[in-house]
């Protein structure tokens, strides 16, 4: 019984080994396609995330207008605007 067993077990790890080697080989294969395939990725932009960064960069710069036009209101209001200050526009809003 026990010579059975010394016989039939390298049968059985046989089969995990060439699964081994057949899933290792299938990586090695596939392992040029991915890589490039990431490096397309980095390197080229979507409409979708140009849109997105195009948002950003416009909400950003309103929201460096409200503050700039805050200050001016404030400036005004203290009665020590700047020469660029335009405190008729700013006492209209």
């Amino acid at each position: 019984m026990k010579a059975l067993r010394v016989f039939f077990l390298p049968l059985a790890l046989s089969g995990c080994i060439v699964g081994t080697v057949a899933s290792t080989a299938v990586d090695i294969v596939t392992l040029p396609v991915k890589a490039v395939s990431a490096g397309v990725d980095a390197a080229t932009t979507s409409q979708a995330e140009t849109d997105q960064k195009r948002g950003r960069e416009i909400r950003k710069q309103e929201e460096e207008r409200g503050k700039q036009l805050r200050l001016a209101e404030e400036r005004c209001r203290r009665g020590q605007p700047l020469p660029t200050d335009n405190c008729a526009a700013v006492r209209q809003r």
